[in-house]
């Protein structure tokens, strides 16, 4: 049996507008559109839209960085291999990007560039986006999305986080000040 490449509904994910006000719970707290569903593989909905018409569908929830839309890996990589592409650390959750990032020329000294879109990236990518490992299928083939069984597992510490790690605690020994500090009295 031969693997699809592409999964039917990639394509119209990395097209889909998110965060857009929904049209029928615009008013509610989390109206925003930043659903998607890939059965249904329609517009994106809202948290309640989801309850209502996608309860035992496959959904999965983008979220933005930087005005970018992403994804969490934990959810993507369930549907889809992303081996090839960089990952992020983001509010302490592993994400990647949906769509290519354009940066400006990079300077001297850079190893490693998106095959696509010549975005800088860290030593074992290929590819800074899904949208970028999609044209890649496309135009060489020598890439997949199709998740083989054998699950490659995603290691942590081999890839850098965009935030450096938080400092470890003091020592349990260190002296701390407990509480307000109060001036001496004044002897008379």
């Amino acid at each position: 049996m031969e693997t699809m490449p592409v999964p039917p509904w990639l394509e119209s994910l990395l097209s889909t507008a998110f965060f857009t006000v929904c049209r029928t719970h615009g008013d509610a707290a989390r109206g925003e559109c930043n659903m998607y569903c890939l059965d249904c593989q329609g517009d994106a909905f809202c948290y309640y839209c989801r309850s209502s018409k996608h309860k035992d569908h496959q959904v999965i929830q983008i979220r933005r960085s930087s005005y970018h839309d992403v994804v969490r890996v934990s959810e993507i990589q369930k549907v889809l291999d992303i081996s090839g592409v960089q990952t992020y650390v983001i509010n302490s959750a592993r994400v990647l990007f949906l769509n290519e990032r354009p940066q400006p020329k990079s300077g001297k000294g850079v190893a490693h560039l998106c095959e696509i879109c010549s975005r800088s990236l860290l030593d074992p990518f290929r590819f800074c986006s899904l949208g970028c490992k999609l044209e890649g299928v496309k135009r060489n083939g020598n890439a997949s999305f199709a998740i083989d069984g054998s699950g490659e597992e995603l290691r942590e510490g081999t890839q850098q986080d965009i935030y450096p790690p938080t400092p470890p605690p003091p020592p349990s020994n260190a002296r701390r000040r407990k509480g307000v500090p109060h001036r001496a009295p004044f002897g008379s």
